[in-house]
């Protein structure tokens, strides 16, 4: 019974094994066939045995793989994945970027194998790997997403430095603005006190001026007086002549 096991045992690593009825009279022959190695083996059962039916083959187990939407996705050896860039064996089929983190959906075409890696500054952080391109872009969006959570505190802080930033240039100008208004208020002021003066010296001088010419139109006047008296003075002194008729 033990040689019936070992037999069925080898029988299944090597394909679809038969059980055949035989005589218990032909196990000897049987178990000398197996210690040969022959390809083919045959265990005489009872007569009271079940009817012939296929065995089927067993398959290797892979590693409890990781499961994207129920396909298989492994971790891949971040050395091997490094060396395979570095070899310049690897495609880029999607890139995804956001500031510091980064994305790449890489197929290895030697392999037909795709990467799915994440980076963090240029340093790889996280690598899958699959056979299929419908998982391998599963496991990048599901990258994607990833990294763009970890980049919102990065878009909020770029997002708050260019706001201060422009805060910053508003006030800058609206300082500068109320200087120049300041400077304009002080130089009208000035410019008005200088009119203010030039405006009081201007009507000093008229009063000077219409002082002097009234003093001039009188001194005027009384000189065309003069003049009239004084003619009249020598027409008295000329002589009283006849008139021609």
């Amino acid at each position: 019974m033990k040689n019936l096991l070992n037999r069925r045992s080898g029988l299944l690593a090597n394909g679809t094994a038969h059980l055949v009825p035989v005589t218990r009279e032909d196990a000897p022959a049987a178990a000398e066939e197996e210690a040969t190695g022959a390809s083919r083996a045959t265990v005489h059962l009872p007569a009271t045995s079940e009817a012939v039916r296929p065995v089927t083959t067993l398959r290797p187990v892979p590693v409890v793989p990781s499961q994207v939407n129920g396909r298989a996705v492994l971790m891949a050896d971040s050395a091997e994945v490094e060396w395979l860039a570095s070899e310049e064996a690897l495609t880029p089929f999607r890139v995804f970027r956001s500031f510091d983190y980064s994305v790449s959906l890489l197929f290895h075409a030697k392999e037909l194998t795709y990467y799915i890696a994440l980076y963090q500054d240029n340093s790889l952080w996280r690598a899958l790997k699959t056979v299929e391109l419908e998982t391998a872009e599963s496991v990048f969006h599901h990258f994607e997403e990833q990294a763009a959570r970890l980049a919102d505190g990065e878009t909020r802080r770029a997002q708050l430095e260019a706001q201060n930033e422009q805060l910053a240039r508003a006030i800058a100008q609206s300082e500068q603005q109320a200087e120049r208004l300041r400077n304009d208020l002080q130089r009208g002021s000035a410019q008005e006190q200088t009119v203010s003066n030039r405006q009081h010296q201007v009507r000093k001088e008229v009063a000077q001026l219409e002082a002097q010419r009234v003093a001039a139109q009188a001194q005027l006047n009384k000189a065309h007086r003069q003049i009239h008296q004084l003619n009249l003075t020598n027409n008295e002194v000329l002589p009283h002549l006849p008139t021609n008729r």
